[in-house]
């Protein structure tokens, strides 16, 4: 049986209970963001346009990019910005972010890029990439709910089901590599009464992860930094 729709990862055990299904042979879940997305000037997801900072996947969320750049402390953008989008003078870019925004408000993709150009490492295209990337992430909590899914996945599930993911950058793919590996995210001590160590019900069928061909990559240029990793229920 097959269903597709608009939900967001976490929902998943939601949507299939909705639909009384307590079992599935398999789940592919795409992380990226749609080409759609991007090319729609404004939701503020990409930095060739300018507009409003949003970036919500979801409208009927209140949380936008223009709110987190207006509200997180110092402390909490130099995080964001290191963990998020690995960038590489986050600490002074978090300064300069709440310095700026005392003096004026930020809320457009060209009044952002205005108020940090000063402090702009090497290629400003990849280097405000890498900064959308992280607002984005924060906006939505991708990584909340990609963790969700996966944990979801497993009792979703079939013995011999499979679970295929399809990221587009490290943090994701380093995420699910995980997760496959060990099967949870939490602590797996050896139980001190029993002795037994908690046992992954998954088995990785790509030890490698899939990227796309040359061919592919003519056609779907954007398919470059995607990477598909699948393992299955034992």
């Amino acid at each position: 049986m097959s269903i597709e729709q608009s939900q967001n990862f976490r929902h998943l055990h939601r949507f299939l209970r909705l639909h009384k299904i307590m079992e599935v042979d398999g789940i592919l879940a795409d992380l990226g963001v749609s080409s759609h997305q991007f090319d729609e000037a404004d939701r503020g997801f990409s930095i060739r346009f300018d507009a409003a900072l949003d970036m919500r996947m979801d409208q009927r969320q209140s949380l936008t990019a223009a709110d987190v750049i207006r509200d997180l402390t110092e402390h909490q953008l130099h995080k964001m910005l290191e963990q998020y989008g690995e960038v590489t003078n986050a600490k002074t870019l978090a300064k300069t972010i709440v310095e700026q925004r005392m003096l004026a408000p930020i809320r457009t993709t060209n009044e952002f890029k205005n108020a940090v150009q000063h402090v702009v490492k090497g290629n400003p295209q990849k280097y405000f990439a890498q900064v959308f990337q992280a607002l984005r992430i924060e906006v939505n909590d991708e990584f909340g709910a990609l963790r969700e899914l996966l944990e979801q996945s497993v009792p979703l599930l079939a013995t011999g089901g499979r679970l295929a993911v399809i990221t587009f950058h490290s943090l994701e793919d380093r995420i699910v590599k995980n997760f496959f590996r060990n099967g949870t995210f939490e602590d797996t001590a050896i139980d001190e009464v029993y002795g037994t160590r908690f046992t992954n019900p998954l088995t990785a069928v790509t030890k490698k992860p899939v990227t796309a061909t040359a061919e592919e990559l003519k056609k779907n240029p954007r398919s470059r930094s995607a990477k598909l990793r699948v393992a299955e229920k034992k």
